[in-house]
């Protein structure tokens, strides 16, 4: 299976965040790395529009056979044309065929070889249409609440009961953005990210930081320090 990191070169809550040195590596080397050392994986592929992160990307033994064009490098472009755009152009200038393939975003740098390897076993086991990385929410999302027009604290979901024990709700997981395995044919023909046959992979929340601010950063770069 390919391994696919996209790394577009805009950032607005942390400027330059995929090549930001982590403990002294680009943050995205953490991820070419980790996919590299799984044994699931057979080729990495960096999808990005900037020939710096695409310089650094291959140094650490990615492959970045052409970059991505600017109408897919914006802040509305969607990661699914990204993806779809990347496996059309290995097939026809490469003829690579994808069936499947594992998305790595490169703001995760905590993750795993053997996560990597452990949730394409789920998704072949499964014969799953997608597998996505999920952690568990730290408070249950029926306690959330909603400020009105008035200015009152307001239940976001009227409907339950938001006065209940964390022990009486049933546990609720979050996507967390680490890892998304896909069949290929289903996300083009349906154009999402969870169908029938979408299976979680369960993450640790020490394991599953998604860098998009510099408390973020401060934080991944905290727990990496402690291993």
């Amino acid at each position: 299976m390919i391994a696919i990191i996209p790394a577009r070169s805009g950032s607005k809550g942390l400027p330059g965040k995929n090549i930001k040195p982590l403990l002294g590596k680009p943050l995205i080397a953490y991820s070419i790395e980790a996919a590299k050392s799984a044994a699931s994986v057979d080729e990495v592929f960096v999808s990005t529009d900037s020939p710096e992160i695409a310089k650094i990307a291959r140094k650490f033994g990615a492959s970045v056979p052409f970059l991505r064009p600017e109408e897919l490098a914006g802040d509305k472009s969607k990661a699914i044309d990204v993806y779809i755009h990347t496996i059309e152009k290995l097939k026809a200038e490469y003829d690579k065929t994808v069936t499947g393939f594992i998305v790595l975003q490169p703001t995760s740098p905590l993750r795993l070889s053997s996560d990597i390897d452990s949730a394409i076993s789920l998704f072949k086991e499964k014969e799953a249409d997608s597998v996505i990385s999920v952690t568990e929410a730290a408070h249950p999302p029926v306690w959330a609440k909603k400020i009105t027009p008035e200015g009152v604290l307001s239940d976001y979901f009227p409907e339950y009961a938001s006065n209940q024990n964390r022990q009486e709700i049933e546990k609720a997981y979050m996507p967390d953005g680490t890892l998304f395995i896909f069949n290929y044919l289903k996300l083009k023909e349906e154009y999402g990210y969870y169908f029938d046959k979408t299976y979680p992979y369960i993450m640790p929340a020490e394991r599953s930081v998604d860098i998009d601010t510099q408390l973020d950063f401060d934080f991944a770069e905290f727990l990496l320090s402690k291993k």
